[in-house]
């Protein structure tokens, strides 16, 4: 664990500041997933609602686990769900993230319910948000729109084609790349580094950049090409790899090194 004396800057303050930010996803119901990953020094660890089986009602749990340790959580909701959207808003998360926005439309409703009037259509509840009362409440109300990040997704063809409209949103913190849906979307499903998928993704991250946005992506692949190949591609923020995985990728590396070394060195 990492040890400073002095205050760590804010997942919003690296991003603002264009900084490069590293993370990883978390799937698994159990908090010790969660736990475990803040404690490994990520800038932040990303919780999938949109994917897992992860319920509302185990999510603080994860929350309190990753922040007292000083971990940032983003929280990626079900598609186009504003009630999702709503209560993990009050869960008082560092980030929120939308999934497989195409429209600039869409993106604006979307952002809107994270916003208080006049900026937006937020409903007023924020419970572990204020502590629950005990943090001051119209302090909160006053810098609302500077307590977390709100990232989009950029997972579908129509989203590309759209940017330029989707951009002009002031509030929107940050743009994901979705390799694997993105390239589904032009009939070539998990053809992530095909020419086609590669040109689109090139195409948004000039896009983006010549507007000064902060660009993320997401992947399974832990491999140093394919953060590499990433990483020159420019992107800022990047998450990488997921609790489920490593479980599996470790336990079935400890299980052909104990065949080899135990079990088929006695035969």
């Amino acid at each position: 664990m990492k040890e400073t004396t002095v205050k760590e800057k804010t997942l919003r303050e690296k991003i603002k500041n264009h900084e490069k930010t590293i993370g990883m996803h978390v799937y698994l119901n159990d908090v010790t997933s969660a736990r475990i990953a803040g404690l490994a020094g990520y800038d932040f660890v990303w919780i999938d609602l949109e994917h897992s089986n992860l319920s509302l009602e185990l999510l603080p749990g994860h929350i309190i686990a990753l922040q007292a340790g000083g971990t940032a959580v983003i929280v990626r909701v079900p598609q186009d769900d504003l009630t999702y959207t709503k209560k993990v808003v009050e869960m008082g998360v560092d980030g929120i993230i939308f999934p497989q926005v195409k429209s600039a439309g869409q993106a604006n409703a979307l952002i809107a319910s994270t916003l208080y009037p006049p900026y937006g259509n937020r409903g007023y509840g924020p419970l572990n948000a204020t502590g629950y009362g005990f943090y001051d409440v119209k302090e909160y109300i006053k810098n609302a729109p500077e307590h977390f990040c709100r990232f989009i997704q950029i997972e579908h063809v129509d989203a590309v084609s759209n940017l330029d409209e989707i951009m002009k949103n002031e509030y929107i913190d940050g743009y994901i790349f979705g390799p694997n849906d993105l390239s589904g979307s032009i009939n070539q499903l998990g053809q992530v580094f095909s020419e086609d998928t590669t040109a689109l993704i090139k195409k948004a991250v000039a896009k983006l950049k010549a507007a000064g946005k902060y660009i993320g992506l997401s992947t399974g692949d832990i491999s140093d090409k394919t953060l590499q190949h990433w990483h020159d591609m420019g992107v800022d923020m990047l998450s990488a790899g997921a609790d489920y995985s490593f479980i599996r990728r470790l336990a079935l590396q400890n299980r052909i090194n104990m065949e080899r070394i135990h079990k088929f060195s006695a035969e």
